[in-house]
């Protein structure tokens, strides 16, 4: 289940013409196949099939597996570790691994209230090295009049869909000449962008931030000293060689801010100092999880480092929120919830550190009097 609908996943491998030897590609299901499948299961509901819940042990649900050649499901039965098993079947035609509850029998299903949206490709499990399946999205409702309002919803959301504007208005694009994730901002998006950052640059040098730049590559031992590589290398693309040197194109800023620090020698009686970037980062995102602007594999980002005291790192988180009130305010971002992250299983520094963050994190909001919750572990 996923919001508003579900979905299955189909397989469809090449298979070889046993005559001819020749390969037949895989089959690409169509709009027309969705109306088709629509079509089986009204037939389904109308037959009024009871839908049957049945526990069996683990190795009984491998062997019923095995039988029907799933190994997808194998990998399912694998990932479940709960007990029992428990499978539904459909008569005597079908049944799956699931965990329910279901309705009776599938004449309780409204024939009206289920509609099959549209076909995607999907790599199994998320990952690109594994096989593309292909994926049929679908939304089911109580009555069909729900369902009317749903669409009447979709259709609304379609107008404003950011992807839809931003052609439209031709403030931006997205060229897959060039690459999934990689944001081209014309003429028009160009100046909106300018006039933001002007703004946003305005509003750190009113708080006394000096604005840097750093570069975007750097060699890789810089990410392996700050912990990123063995940390985050997951969301990093793959290196590259320069002069018998691996080279890593940046996921983020803070390496490079450190190193601006460590490049004098610095006197306590200059804290705190506070740079400002808007630095462009990359970071690696699968395929199947981009989305126009709200999930990219390059994106430029509002960063910023601040080197102080230990005593003066309340005042300075308090410095911070105020600023970034400021900012969203602007845009009318009124509504938001405060969280604050506590050390997570993997982090570097020692438990002092931790303590002594999260204590001023925790007396700044105090401080301001906003109220917040706790991300235990999130941090």
């Amino acid at each position: 289940w996923i919001d508003n609908g579900f979905y299955y996943d189909f397989y469809f491998p090449e298979t070889t013409d046993p005559s001819t030897g020749e390969t037949i590609p895989s089959r690409k299901l169509s709009e027309a196949d969705l109306k088709l499948i629509k079509k089986e299961m009204d037939k389904i509901i109308s037959k009024d099939y009871p839908i049957v819940r049945k526990e069996v042990t683990r190795d009984e649900a491998r062997e019923m597996i095995q039988a029907i050649g799933e190994p997808f499901k194998l990998e399912i039965l694998d990932s479940i570790k709960t007990e029992p098993i428990t499978i539904y079947s459909i008569g005597e035609e079908w049944w799956d691994l699931c965990a329910g509850p279901h309705v009776e029998s599938t004449g309780q299903l409204p024939k009206k209230a289920i509609q099959l949206q549209s076909v995607a490709g999907a790599y199994w499990r998320g990952d690109e090295k594994r096989e593309m399946l292909q994926r049929i999205y679908a939304t089911a409702w109580k009555d069909p009049k729900q369902l009317k309002q749903y669409k009447r919803m979709l259709e609304e959301a379609k107008k404003r869909d950011h992807r839809t504007l931003g052609k439209k208005l031709d403030l931006f694009s997205i060229q897959e000449d060039a690459g999934g994730g990689l944001v081209f901002w014309h003429p028009k998006g160009s100046t909106i962008r300018r006039k933001i950052e002007d703004f946003w640059k305005q509003q750190h040098i009113d708080q006394n931030y000096d604005i840097v730049y750093t570069p975007h590559i750097a060699n890789l031992d810089l990410w392996k000293t700050s912990g990123h590589f063995d940390f985050y290398k997951e969301g990093m693309f793959d290196q590259m060689e320069v002069e018998n040197e691996q080279y890593q194109i940046k996921p983020m800023n803070c390496p490079f801010h450190c190193l601006m620090y460590k490049d004098a020698i610095r006197s306590y009686r200059d804290l705190p100092f506070r740079w400002g970037e808007l630095g462009t980062v990359y970071r690696y995102e699968r395929s199947g999880t981009l989305h126009g602007l709200f999930r990219v594999r390059g994106f430029t980002q509002d960063d910023a480092h601040i080197f102080c005291l230990p005593e003066q790192l309340q005042d300075e988180i308090v410095g911070v929120l105020k600023l970034t009130r400021s900012i969203l305010s602007r845009f009318g971002f009124e509504k938001y919830e405060l969280m604050i992250s506590t050390r997570p299983e993997k982090s570097v520094g020692s438990d002092q550190i931790w303590e002594d963050a999260t204590e001023a994190l925790v007396g700044a909001l105090d401080e301001l009097g906003w109220e917040y919750g706790t991300d235990e572990g999130g941090g």
